[in-house]
């Protein structure tokens, strides 16, 4: 039997102390991941998600741990449904309320499987509003306080499914290829109001979702013999680059992807 990893131990970036982190989809999986490192560098957390009992038991687990590990601030929880755009309007008036947005992660996708003959234009507009449109519209509502204030962050999440063409997922993988262009069209865009983004592109991260509906023995096993690091992923490590883009070490760091992958070239 495989020795257990030992906890990952982040960076501290200092900067990032205090800094207005808003993180979506940040109930489960990686997000609650970024929920947990931001937290830990004593910036003050908002996330938004759907799963409000997950999201209402990590806000709760960490409020109770502030003044340790670095947490300052109790994370806030936000029930926000963001394929609903009106929704997220709100979500962010509330947020907004309170000062601008340092760093922006935008997080929230669902890579739900389809077969090409059974999609319907519904279906097409509901994918696309989960895996891409949000992530748009959060950047255009931090936008303007960021150049406000002189600068700011904003890390949209990507995939690596795309690039290895994986089956039964061609809108999610439309979505995360556009995020790329999204990325880089922002970048140019934001850029001279000293707003950074950039593209995460995690490879297949050890989740429990993942281990609950995808990955078998046998699919774990096929996954970690295409990778040129036969080690799975978990969402600590897409925090840890994650931690660094968004901190002043990544300074000069705009318009570009970032994978986390374990250099998973096949399928």
């Amino acid at each position: 039997m495989a020795e257990a990893r030992k906890p990952l131990v982040y960076a501290t970036y200092h900067d990032l102390a205090g800094k207005r982190v808003v993180i979506t989809g940040g109930g489960t999986g990686i997000g609650a991941g970024l929920v947990d490192a931001f937290a830990k560098q004593g910036a003050q957390v908002v996330f938004l998600d759907i799963a409000e009992e997950a999201s209402r038991a990590l806000a709760a687990s960490l409020a109770g741990q502030v003044g340790q590990a670095g947490i300052r601030h109790a994370p806030k929880f936000i029930a926000c449904d963001l394929t609903n755009l009106d929704a997220l309007g709100k979500a962010f008036d509330e947020i907004l309320k309170d000062g601008p947005v340092d760093v922006l992660l935008n997080n929230a996708a669902n890579d739900h499987r389809h077969n090409v003959g059974e999609v319907t234009g519904k279906y097409w507009d509901d994918s696309l509003a989960v895996n891409l449109r949000h992530q748009f519209f959060c950047a255009q509502a931090v936008a303007p306080g960021m150049k406000a204030k002189g600068g700011g962050v904003i890390l949209n999440f990507g995939s690596i499914s795309w690039y290895l063409a994986l089956p039964q997922l061609a809108l999610y993988m439309t979505a995360k290829a556009a995020i790329e262009g999204l990325t880089r069209g922002l970048a140019r865009d934001l850029g001279k109001d000293g707003i950074r983004v950039n593209c995460v592109i995690p490879g297949s991260v050890k989740t429990p979702r993942q281990m609950a509906l995808w990955h078998s023995p046998e699919e774990e096993a096929a996954i970690l013999a295409a990778q040129c690091l036969h080690e799975r992923i978990e969402p600590e490590d897409v925090a840890a680059l994650t931690l660094f883009l968004a901190s002043d070490n990544a300074g000069r760091c705009t318009g570009r992807d970032y994978f986390v992958d374990a250099g998973w070239y096949g399928a």
